[in-house]
């Protein structure tokens, strides 16, 4: 009987000089089929494509990396007091991975933290990456940046707030979303409109307030600084928030949060006071994370495209090669039951 043919079941597994050999080209050209390399022809592609499909060829992780010099993995590092923000950018980095066939190693840290640095450089020496994307507030990390080029690690920044010109990165327009948020209130006959902070170490936080305070301009009304309340992207903050806007002797008829977490707490408050939403209070948000359907009322809010920005970063750093590329993906207001006119 004869054996089992190599990488059937059964048999011993097939080898990259196998697969070679059957294709009738180097095994240097299998590498760079594998590795997805450019300076192959498409018909030598297909046939050793081909053979690694007969062969049912999986190459050996570590032996790609010795080989190559390539971990075959990046990393995302990422700071953000939101859970369902984090998802998405997980979800997207993970979407482009898959079909890069890369691992995705994703590193929770604290950005403020003085041994942020040494976080970093621990995760590039233990785990070799061939990249990294980094998320708000990380990417503005001066030291982390510092490291990762003094190591010659490539990485895409998303939502950078200083030295643009330093990365390739992915952004939205922060600043015009809000101003569009803040105007969409404005248009039902709001005048007086409570907006809550982000967490301080994100440049988004401020971009938000920025075009918050630009539509109050244009539309001719003064900005009060009582109106505006600190937040920290996360549930609580936004009960905080809500609680001292509703304590004012005038409160808002409108309240804007930074994102769909605060703007959440902000709802239960609202509740907990009898209020009805929207009749005696509208309530906005950013993001438009699943969240931001699931409450009741259905919440106005900007849909920010996170998911898509964190695929758009994984892109660049596997297609860019160094190029620093800047790409601004589009935001969309997104009307729900939350937002009225004002009372009376």
């Amino acid at each position: 009987m004869a054996p089992p043919k190599k990488g059937s079941l059964g048999a011993d597994p097939a080898t990259m000089k196998d697969v070679a050999e059957a294709a009738g080209v180097s095994m240097k050209t299998v590498s760079r089929v594998l590795n997805r390399e450019r300076y192959v022809s498409d018909e030598t592609r297909q046939r050793v494509e081909a053979a690694i499909a007969e062969f049912n060829f999986h190459p050996s992780a570590a032996a790609r990396t010795l080989a190559g010099k390539r971990s075959h993995q990046i990393a995302l590092i990422y700071d953000n007091h939101s859970p369902h923000y984090i998802y998405q950018i997980q979800t997207g980095v993970w979407t482009r991975c898959v079909e890069e066939r890369v691992r995705l190693l994703a590193q929770p840290c604290d950005a403020a933290s003085p041994d942020l640095e040494a976080e970093v450089r621990a995760l590039i020496d233990q785990t070799r990456v061939d990249g990294v994307v980094l998320s708000s507030p990380v990417t503005d990390v001066a030291a982390v940046l510092e490291e990762l080029e003094l190591r010659g690690v490539p990485y895409v920044r998303i939502s950078p707030g200083t030295e643009h010109e330093r990365s390739a990165s992915v952004s939205m327009d922060d600043a015009q979303a809000a101003d569009e948020m803040t105007m969409h209130l404005l248009s039902l006959g709001h005048r007086r409109i409570g907006f809550i902070l982000g967490h301080p170490n994100h440049a988004a936080s401020d971009l938000r307030l920025y075009g918050y305070r630009r539509a109050l301009d244009r539309a001719g009304l003064p900005f009060e600084p009582k109106y505006v309340r600190p937040g920290l992207f996360d549930f609580a903050s936004g009960e905080a928030a809500a609680d001292a806007l509703l304590d004012l002797p005038n409160p808002p008829t409108a309240i804007f949060a930074s994102n769909d977490d605060m703007a959440a707490g902000v709802m239960t408050v609202a509740h907990r006071r009898g209020l009805s939403l929207p009749r005696d209070l509208s309530i906005t948000g950013f993001d438009d994370t699943p969240l931001a359907s699931q409450l009741w009322p259905p919440l106005t809010t900007v849909r920010q495209p996170t998911r898509d920005l964190a695929y758009a970063a994984a892109g660049l750093l596997f297609d860019a090669e160094g190029e620093i590329i800047h790409r601004r993906l589009p935001h969309e207001l997104v009307l729900r039951g939350s937002t009225a006119p004002p009372p009376g």
